[in-house]
């Protein structure tokens, strides 16, 4: 009997994993995100408010690296891996798949590359305690904005496509019908957290906080 078939397929292995924690727990650390730092919509108190809570959770760092950075530290770097192998026929066959495989992988590529900055000026820098004037001083320069931006809207994306790609790869969208409304799913995603995520940006920017009534002290 051959070898190949009796020991599992590595990279098949490889690929579902990378699969699934591009879902749980990166894309739910995304939205976690994307949901505390939308408190600075709120007021800037409410902001460090939640800052802190998050700030003193009990044995943050092992939560931290256990179910965030070493998930993401592996989805990024695998990423790039298949990034880098992937070959895209989009210029032979512009179907509206290959276009998705290609926009996936480029955003995907500007998202590790934010994700990255962000967490080394966010977290390491400031030891886990940044403020909401550490934000503000950070983005009151246009180009970090305008970095932060983009790296928004390329996460959400990829985020967004990813959720189609899951449902698909992992069997849970069988029928046509069933794909089709997992992608529709995975562009409100996008579109949704891009929105917010821009918006938090503007919030930290123009010193805006459209939900100031909510805020009692």
């Amino acid at each position: 009997m051959s070898s190949t078939t009796t020991q599992p397929d590595t990279s098949y292995l490889l690929r579902k994993f990378h699969s699934l924690s591009g879902i749980v727990p990166v894309g739910a650390f995304l939205a976690e995100h994307f949901w505390s730092n939308s408190a600075v919509l709120v007021s800037a108190a409410k902001y460090d408010d939640v800052s802190r809570e998050l700030q003193t959770i009990p044995f943050r760092p092992v939560v931290e690296w256990l179910f965030i950075f070493l998930p993401m530290l592996y989805h990024g770097v695998y990423g790039v891996y298949l990034w880098w192998r992937g070959d895209s026929n989009v210029s032979s066959y512009p179907w509206v798949k290959n276009w998705l495989y290609t926009l996936q992988r480029y955003t995907g590529l500007i998202a590790f590359i934010y994700i990255g900055w962000h967490l080394y000026t966010e977290r390491w820098l400031t030891h886990g305690l940044s403020t909401y004037t550490n934000v503000v001083e950070d983005l009151a320069n246009p180009w970090f904005f305008a970095f932060m931006a983009v790296g928004v809207v390329a996460s959400s994306f990829h985020l967004g496509v990813g959720i189609w790609n899951f449902v698909c790869k992992w069997g849970l969208a069988a029928t046509v019908r069933a794909q089709r409304m997992a992608g529709q799913f995975g562009v409100l995603v996008a579109v949704a957290f891009s929105i917010v995520g821009v918006l938090i940006l503007i919030s930290f920017r123009l010193n805006w906080h459209p939900f100031e009534f909510y805020y009692t002290k």
